[in-house]
């Protein structure tokens, strides 16, 4: 039976992939792989593989698999919204994500798809030290994401306070891209009155929610564009700020679907595929890696789709859920991988021969 669903992956990936026979069964493998042995570690993966050579030929073999393949930078993006079968707009959460390997740092810039169910990575940067990201690789990788997809795609941007900067800002406002974005309580805005102060001054006296227009820095800035701010009080009394190129009445409650990254990071991690056991450290195979990872975690999450169907998810007493729909997938999927591998693949059976610009 795993003969049948390895080749219906094939069969699925083979129009979109410019690989050998050889390396598009590695890659099967691979993906299959990870989400029985719940690693990306290449040494417990050879030992997944359903063949009669020994594991340090697999492990050579999967060895060689990295080293050779290179698919480029956004290869995944258009199977992943295909498979998930997701709907005309979508939000995207922007994060990173980073652990060390020894002394060396891996960090990954990671645009994230998330909808009502879905929270997949569709677009990533492997940045090469440690540290925040900069301005040039944040618009570096939407405009990769606008060259695959249109503006129009996009609900909104959601991103957290490290992601600020007035040339980002303009760069999206410039290309219409809706965004909801955490700022600092010390930035320095202009209001609609004249007043020039940090959001920490104005916002003082601020007990409930406060929605204003305003524009970043002083006075002097001519043309400077305006932008919809909201805040409220959270716990501990922190200010919670958000900025948006769109009306702010609903900047806040969007803001929480940021949340979504932050779970994706623990499904590819700790709950699901185990990231950071991999001793990976080169760029391009770090970014084939995640490839593959992203691939599988719509995967699961597809499997929950089929399995919940318009169904609810079970919630505890105190109101969570008891299992994230990725768990419930990740879950189901890798019973069926050991008892029907031709019903586990059939999520792949969604993508289409050819696949065109998403519109």
């Amino acid at each position: 039976m795993i003969t049948k669903a390895l080749t219906t992956l094939k069969k699925r990936l083979s129009p979109h992939l410019e690989l050998s026979n050889s390396r598009l069964e590695t890659m099967c493998l691979l993906i299959m792989g990870m989400v029985n042995a719940r690693t990306v570690n290449l040494s417990h993966l050879a030992c997944e593989f359903p063949t009669d050579s020994k594991v340090e030929s697999t492990y050579r073999r999967l060895q060689r698999f990295f080293q050779h393949v290179d698919l480029g930078s956004d290869w995944a993006a258009p199977l992943l919204v295909k498979m998930i079968g997701s709907g005309p707009t979508w939000h995207l959460c922007l994060d990173r994500t980073n652990w060390k390997i020894s002394q060396r740092h891996v960090n990954f810039l990671v645009l994230a798809i998330v909808t009502r169910r879905h929270r997949i990575p569709l677009m990533w940067s492997v940045l090469g030290r440690a540290g925040n990201s900069d301005t040039a690789q944040r618009i570096a990788l939407m405009k990769r994401y606008l060259s695959v997809f249109e503006v129009s795609t996009i609900k909104f941007l959601l991103a957290d306070r490290e992601f600020i900067g007035a040339q980002w800002l303009d760069f999206l406002h410039k290309n219409n891209v809706p965004f909801v974005i955490r700022i600092k309580a010390n930035q320095l805005v202009t209001t609609q009155d004249g007043k020039t102060q940090n959001l920490s001054t104005l916002l003082r006296t601020c007990r409930g929610k406060r929605n204003f227009d305003a524009r970043f820095g002083g006075n002097n800035l001519g043309e400077a564009t305006w932008f919809s701010f909201a805040a409220k009080r959270i716990k501990g009394g922190e200010l919670l700020i958000v900025v948006s190129n769109r009306p702010a009445h609903r900047a806040l409650a969007t803001y929480k679907k940021r949340w979504a990254i932050e779970s994706l990071f623990g499904d590819t991690k700790t709950r699901g595929f185990n990231l950071e056991d991999t001793r990976l450290t080169i760029s391009k195979k770090l970014e084939l890696l995640l490839g593959l990872v992203a691939l599988a975690v719509a995967w699961a999450s597809k499997t929950a789709t089929k399995l919940i169907g318009g169904g609810k998810m079970k919630r505890k007493k105190h109101g969570y859920f008891a299992k994230s729909f990725f768990r419930i997938g990740f879950d189901q999927l890798r019973k069926l991988l050991r008892s029907d591998p031709n019903a586990a693949v059939s999520p792949w059976i969604l993508i289409p021969h050819i696949i065109t610009r998403v519109v």
